[in-house]
Formats: structure tokens, sequence, C-alpha cells
């Protein structure tokens, strides 16, 4: 664990510390039920035992807040790495105990799998209605392997490397053929980027990683290259929230292709569609009937919903894609996603493998002859731009609304500071005071327990940052008390009415408004604001079916008389489209760029004819102003690996240790002795 927490201080999380992580938990687990079954030692012994172990198991459960792939490790039925199997092997070797040969459940969990896997009965109907006619896989043929001077090289490091070192103004877009015809045969018109796309997939390019901008038409490329490429049946798995819309734009793009939607155990798809329209969280029940199903192409949209390889979701598309790919020589396979990168540059690699260009290990054979062709090495300096452009030839495609879609106005987002007064107000800035006294009261104490002779001049930044991890370690796994989340949430709640207020004078005003907020609290507080007002509005939660979902946007996007839309950000960021509306609210801070983008991008699209401004509402004078500055000056991992900006590469985003630290910062810099 010693191990573990010096890696993550540098703040990457790769696979090694992956494996470390998992082989610890599993080490734990297997002693402590040992330790249970021992009936040689004592009871008090026992219990000294338990306790430390308990010990270590804190310290897992703290070290995995810290990043969701860590966190899905420690699940009963997280998959075991490979690497994890060695390193816990090689831990008891260390301690001169030989481990013991652990039988592959693979067929054990395929067995729970199958139990849970159900075939449709409309399914059923197709193979009886059609058994003369099962799909032909004979094209997919075995490729000859190719000798290649690369073999013996690793690779897939010094591809993710090649992302993070782009240098300033690097494309990370194919070359797309022009296409002048802008109309598709049902007479919608297409914008000249997605033209581009689906001209592409007509031309015979039959695998993308779609990370155009939020708001460029990216579900409206992919049901056209799918037609382009005549890639039906056409699987595509999606959040749950955009079911419903996916069905819908199958209609209006592909009006001669049917469109059906599973719920649950698909009772009610049409067995006969082209276009089967599955959510991540029950494709495990359906994955076998669809490997089966003779697929000639498949769409993951929000694809870095996949990017926890060990994920049941993630293992799921990885297995569909391989056996489209085993049994047809060229499917059409398309990951969607404006936000490819949340945490890590690593983040590539599930999306990679999604699209055949890598397995768990190496390229495989396509992209392993186009980094053939280079002529180069990694040991080559060369190598990196050279080998970045053979990944973006395979089928990367991202434009920037500023770069191609001229005719989408303008955006801005605008800051309205407000004073949280009365006892609200007051409870606040007296939590944020007590949580600087209690990291500056930590920060001394580890000063004090230094080596004497280790002089500190003015402030520890080190140690600064130290502390801001424990302490975020401390509120993530506390129960009571005020920490930074709690006061976050108690900011949002006391900025409720007063962001309520502001968008009904902007509905009032200006027109149709979009509400967001975190918390169901501050919604429901803003909704009772509304209602006081006479303000007619609909609203988008988490908790909502699919029909309720589309019923309360459909009277937002219609029904002149209903001004406001009530969203939450987890449940509303992505998948819909609100361009009747030009003025978005933002009632509570995200704690990430993306996550804001996402948001302002609801109303930020195609279809938008006026520019389009989000208000982000701040509380002045206390940490809610510093997260606003932070996520401004955050950039994203896209703008150096895909935009090609000259920032700074890092692992994650983390704005909440940045309050932590700036806070702790400014408490030292207040205090003369340690501001020295």
């Amino acid at each position: 664990m010693r191990e573990i927490e010096a890696s993550l201080r540098g703040g990457r999380i790769g696979l090694t510390t992956r494996a470390k992580f998992q082989a610890v938990a599993l080490a734990l687990r297997e002693e402590r039920a040992r330790v249970k079954a021992d009936e040689t030692v004592t009871e008090s012994k026992r219990g000294e035992q338990l306790k430390r172990l308990d010990g270590i198991a804190t310290i897992l459960a703290k070290t995995a807040v810290r990043d969701a792939g860590l966190l899905s490790l420690l699940d009963d039925e997280a998959e075991v790495l490979p690497e994890a199997r060695e390193v816990k092997r090689d831990m008891l070797r260390s301690l001169g105990i030989e481990p013991v040969v652990e039988e592959a459940p693979a067929a054990e969990e395929a067995a729970a799998e199958a139990k849970h896997r159900v075939v449709p009965q409309s399914v059923i109907s197709r193979q009886l209605a059609n058994p003369f006619l099962a799909p032909d896989f004979s094209a997919a043929r075995p490729r000859q392997p190719r000798t290649t001077r690369l073999a013996t090289w690793e690779l897939l490091g010094p591809l993710l490397r090649s992302f993070e070192r782009a240098s300033a103004g690097a494309s990370a877009c194919m070359d797309l053929p022009e296409r002048e015809v802008r109309r598709t045969p049902q007479g919608r018109e297409l914008m000249p980027h997605q033209a581009q796309v689906v001209a592409a997939a007509a031309a015979g390019h039959r695998t993308f990683l779609l990370a155009d901008e939020p708001g460029l038409g990216k579900t409206a490329q992919a049901l056209l290259a799918a037609e382009a490429a005549e890639a039906y049946p056409l699987l595509v798995v999606v959040p749950n929230v955009v079911k419903t819309n996916w069905a819908r734009e199958a209609g209006l793009w592909t009006p001669r292709r049917t469109a059906t939607v599973i719920h649950g155990d698909g009772e009610s798809i049409d067995g006969f569609a082209d276009i089967i329209i599955v959510n991540y969280e029950v494709l495990d029940r359906h994955v076998g009937w669809l490997g089966n199903f003779g697929l000639r192409g498949m769409v993951v949209d929000e694809a870095h919903f996949i990017k926890n390889k060990s994920s049941q979701r993630s293992r799921n598309v990885l297995e569909l894609s391989a056996r489209i790919r085993a049994r047809m020589m060229r499917p059409l396979l398309m990951a969607l996603t404006g936000t490819p990168l949340i945490n890590d540059i690593e983040d590539f690699l599930a999306i990679w493998q999604f699209l055949g260009w890598i397995d768990e290990k190496k390229p495989l054979p396509d992209l392993m002859h186009e980094l053939d062709e280079t002529g180069l090495t990694p040991a080559d300096p060369g190598f990196y731009p050279a080998a970045r452009q053979c990944v973006v030839d395979m089928g990367i495609v991202r434009r920037r609304k500023i770069d191609v879609a001229a005719d989408i106005p303008a955006r801005r987002i605008a800051d309205l500071p407000v004073e949280l007064d009365g006892p609200a107000g007051r409870s606040i800035r007296a939590a944020e005071r007590d949580l600087a006294r209690r990291m500056v009261a930590r920060y001394e104490t580890a000063l004090a327990a230094r080596d004497s002779a280790e002089e500190v001049v003015g402030i520890d930044r080190e140690l600064v940052d130290q502390v801001a991890r424990w302490e975020l370690k401390d509120a993530a796994n506390a129960k009571s008390g005020d920490n930074v989340f709690t006061m976050m949430r108690k900011i949002g709640q006391a900025k409720a009415e007063l962001a309520a207020d502001y968008a009904a004078q902007l509905a009032r005003s200006a027109g149709k408004v979009v509400f967001f907020a975190k918390h169901v609290d501050v919604m429901d507080a803003a909704e009772a604001t509304f209602a006081q007002q006479g303000v007619r509005y609909s609203s988008i939660r988490g908790d909502q079916t699919s029909k309720v979902r589309q019923q309360n946007i459909d009277a937002f996007v219609n029904d002149p008389g209903v001004s406001v839309i009530v969203c939450s950000l987890t449940a509303a960021g992505v998948g819909i489209n609100l361009q009747v509306a030009s003025n978005v609210v933002l009632a509570e801070l995200s704690w990430t760029a993306a996550e804001q983008t996402q948001a302002i991008d609801r109303s930020h699209r195609i279809g938008q004819t006026e520019p389009v401004t989000a208000w982000r509402i701040i509380a002045a004078q206390t940490i809610d102003a510093r997260i606003a500055e932070l996520i401004d000056g955050k950039a994203g991992l896209a703008a150096t690996a895909l935009d090609g900006a000259e920032v700074q590469l890092g692992a994650s985003a983390d704005v909440q240790h940045a309050a932590l630290v700036a806070l702790l910062v400014d408490a030292l810099s207040a205090d003369p002795v340690h501001a020295g």
C-alpha cells in the first residue's frame, strides 16, 4: 500500500498501479477469510489480526475514492486482471509462500452470465421465419500474419505518449473527402463536416472514433454512415437516458430503416428491425443473441463510458465488437464521444480495442502495418508524431465548433456573484474557516513531527499537497461533519432560490431557460420558487422513466407556456437537444470543465440560431468562487491529445484537491509564522 500511495502522489494511475491495488485487495480478502477460519488462535489474537487487516482495508477504501477504476476493482464481481494475479504471486513468493495454482474462472463466469441472458421471442420468430437465410460470415477469412520488425517492441505505451506529446496545432482528424451534396434523400440538410464522415463511410472507411465537440451532430453522422455502408443490422449501445432520442433521430435521418429499442428483457422489441438500440445497463442480458444476430455494424454512444475495461459494461461492448469482427471482414464500428478523455490518456485504450485497432497487449495487424511503414521504432525521436498520425488515420475524427460550424452562434459564460446573507451565509463562511483551521492544525502537526534538522523556509508546498489529499480522503469517507463536499452542497442550497429567481427573470424577458443543478434538494427548491412565481416548468431527473423524461422535454420544446426546464447535471448533461433556449443557468458548479461544457452544449449545438449565454451563479467570498476559477484554469486532456494545444497534460483535473490546496495556502499565507 505504501508503494501504491507513492504512485498516486505522482498523479498517474496506470495499469501497474491498478494491478498492485487489486493484488493487495485479493490478498487482504483471502487473509481475512483465513484468520476467521483459523481455530488455532485465541479470540483476542484473532481480534488483533482482524483489526490490523481492517486498517489496510480502510487505506484501500480511502485510496479507491480517488479513481472510479480503482473503486471498481474492490467489487466482489470485478474481473481479476492478469497482471494482478502475477503481482499477487510475486508477493507470496517473496514471503516464501508458494502460491496455489488458481483455476481459470472463465467457465464459472460464463455459466453465471448465461443464467441472466435472454432471447426475446421476436428474435426467435425471425430465426424461424428465415431458416435458410442465416447470416453469411464466410467473408471473415483469417488474415495471414504479417512479419514486422516492430513485433518485439512494446508499443501501446509509446502510442499513448505520442498523444501526450502532441505539438501545438497538430491535427487529430483523419483526411476526409469533400462532399458537395448536403441533403439526404429525405431532404434533410447536412452540414459540410457531417457530410464528410458520411462520404468517408461511402468510400469504404469502416472504423471511426467520432470525437467532434458536443453539439456537432454525431448522432446523424453515425446513422447516415451506417446507411452509406449498408451496415445493417446495426447495433447502437447508448446511455439509458438517450434511448428514446436515438429512436427519434433514426426516424428522422433514416426513415426507410426500422428501429427498435430494447427495454429490460426485450419482450417488446421488433426482431426484424434494421437498427437495434440498447442501453449499457441491460446489454449483458442480450450479449448472447446479439453476438449471433449477424450484425454488420455497431455504434457506441458516449464511448467514454467504456474506459474502465474491467467493468461489466466495457466487457460486454468489447465482447460484441470482437464477435462481429471475427465473423465479418470489415464491419462498421463507430465510437461517439465529445469527451474521449476524462481522467487519463489511458482512457483511449478501451475505445481503440472496441474499434479493433489494438488488443490487450499490442496493435492489431492493420495498425501494426501502418506503424511498420513509418520505418521508425520507439527509440527514434521521429516515431511519436508519426505513430500518432498512424492512429489518427485509422479513423479519429475531431472537429471543433469554432472551425467547422461558423453558422452556430457564439457562446459565452457569464458569472453572477451573489452574496449569501443571513444565517445560511454565516454558517457557510464559518464552516469554511473551520475547515481551513483544521487543515492548518494538521499541517503544523505533520511539520512538527519531522526531523528537527530539516529546515523549512516559508510554506512547504509538498506538505500542503499531502494535507489536502488527507482531507479529501477523510471527506469522501465521512458520514457527518463539515467538509468540502458538504460545504458545496450547502452553498448550492443557499443559492437555489437566488438562481431560480434570476432564471425566472430571464424567462420573462428573454424566453426559455435551461436551469442546471447537481443536487435534488436544490432542484426542489428551485421548482418551488418557480411555482410560487407562476412560472411553468418541466423537469429532467435521474429517477424518471424514458417516457416521462421525453414528455417533459417535449413540453419544454413545444409548449410556449413552459418557460423553464429544471435539469440534473448528471441526468441531463448528455444526449438531449434544447436549442429552443439560448440562456442556461448553472445554479451549482460541476467539479469538471467537461461536465459544465456538456451541460451548456445542450443548447449550444446545431439548430441554435441565437448566441448562447451560460449564467454561472457564484457565491462570492466563499470556496465556490475559488472552484469557478479552478474549473476555468484546468485544461482538459483533449486540449493536448486531440486539439494540439500547448498546455501541461495532467492525469486528472482534480479541482477538489486544488480547491483544498488553495484554501490551505491562503490560510497559511495569512499567518506571518508560515508566510515567512
